[in-house]
């Protein structure tokens, strides 16, 4: 069983930088991708940022330069740097991974919990 764990989440004043981590464990033969994705209340989930296992990174438009996602010490590990924080980015921060959990298996995508993300004066 593959699981995703997200920590980092937590209350941040307007401005603040906060940086989320995500560990994969469990039965991973290989990581194609993983990424945030986050969803606030009443809205549609919005991906952030993928990372690939080549290093590739993608953002959209209304994180590029604000967010950076980056691999820990394991390819097991990411996290996401989250600078200039505003009230908009409220919500609930998920995980992905896009992973064979053994050889010659396809691929699945797993969600981790998620981590609530609340910026506030």
């Amino acid at each position: 069983q593959v699981q995703l764990v997200e920590s980092g989440g937590g209350l941040v004043q307007p401005g603040a930088s906060l940086r989320l981590s995500c560990e994969a464990s469990g039965s991973i033969f290989s990581i194609a991708t993983m990424g945030w994705y986050r969803q606030a209340p009443g809205k549609d989930r919005e991906l952030l940022a993928t990372l690939t296992s080549g290093g590739n990174t993608n953002y959209p438009d209304s994180v590029k330069g604000r967010f950076t996602i980056s691999r820990g010490n394991t390819e097991n590990t990411v996290y996401l740097q989250m600078n200039s924080l505003k009230p908009e980015d409220t919500a609930v921060y998920y995980c992905n991974a896009y992973l064979m959990p053994f050889s010659y298996t396809p691929y699945r995508r797993i969600w981790g919990q998620g981590t609530q993300v609340t910026v506030s004066s």
